[in-house]
């Protein structure tokens, strides 16, 4: 209801991830050197997005070494998904502006989303509703422990 009735928080999701001490309550598993969180409204279980500490909308804002760091964060984040989840794929990718279908057009961010043979069901295309057979905060306690140990 969160997702349909528009209750979102102000500001830039990723900003108040980096700067957040309730890492939980924000989904979020890594602060540094790339924030690494769980998107809240997820197309399939295990949902991740990986975005660099600096606000910024264009690869090309991005310094070499953030660009690097923010490439080692998705290496590592498709490593620990494969881990914690065994999918048979994923789809890695990003929406760069409004006009391009970012949800959050001025701070760049990947998203990495595990996939299975079969993985959708006959609810997106009769109801437009997605069904996610594992609770976010379920995902948030397989995820944290593979990460922090990984750090």
């Amino acid at each position: 209801m969160t997702y349909v009735g528009g209750n979102k928080e102000p500001g830039c999701i990723f900003c108040i991830a980096a700067e957040t001490t309730d890492q939980r309550g924000h989904l979020v598993l890594v602060q540094q050197p790339a924030i690494i969180m769980l998107n809240k409204f997820p197309y399939a279980s295990g949902h991740l997005m990986v975005a660099p500490r600096r606000h910024v909308a264009r690869l090309s804002d991005l310094s070499r070494e953030e660009f690097h760091v923010l490439m080692e964060a998705l290496h590592r984040t498709t490593g620990l998904l494969a881990e914690a989840f065994h999918p048979e794929g994923m789809n890695l990718g990003m929406n760069l502006g409004a006009a391009g279908g970012a949800g959050v057009a001025d701070h760049l961010h990947w998203h990495i989303v595990p996939r299975w043979v079969g993985d959708t069901n006959f609810m997106p295309m009769l109801a437009d509703v997605r069904v996610m057979p594992e609770h976010l905060e379920a995902t948030y306690a397989r995820l944290q422990p593979l990460v922090a140990a990984s750090v």
